[in-house]
């Protein structure tokens, strides 16, 4: 029986389940910072295809400017994003901090965070040239 095994296991013997558990935790960590990338990737496209689509289609029909205009969506929708990315890699830091100290040893996860920060530079990109334009 595993549990009879485990219960045998002297102090000085390590759980052998708890590195596992780690480094998927690790895992999870990661997965959940990819998706915060990939939406604020969505957000910012869709803001940015947005503004520039419907600013185009309203120069050419001549309409005048509103309240909620599409510039003003495009532009919510591209800051909504980067505060998301912030957010989510503020937490994420924190979280792995917290999991650093339980677990010692674990290796570095940097997929997520080289690219959260190339997808919020491309977001200041379209937010700087949503602005200039």
């Amino acid at each position: 029986m595993p549990n009879e095994q485990l219960d045998q296991l002297s102090e000085n013997d390590s759980d052998p389940r708890v590195p596992l558990a780690c480094e998927r935790t690790l895992i999870a960590y990661e997965r959940t910072q990819i998706a915060w990338v990939r939406t604020a990737l969505a957000l910012i496209s869709f803001g940015f295809a947005i503004s520039t689509f419907f600013s185009y289609l309203r120069e050419q029909q001549g309409e005048r400017a509103t309240v909620l205009s599409p510039r003003a969506v495009g532009l919510t929708m591209i800051v909504i994003a980067l505060i998301g990315l912030i957010l989510a890699t503020w937490r994420q830091q924190r979280a792995l901090k917290l999991l650093r100290r339980r677990c010692p040893g674990l290796p570095a996860p940097i997929g997520g965070h080289v690219m959260a920060g190339m997808i919020a530079f491309l977001g200041i990109l379209a937010l700087l040239a949503d602005l200039i334009r």
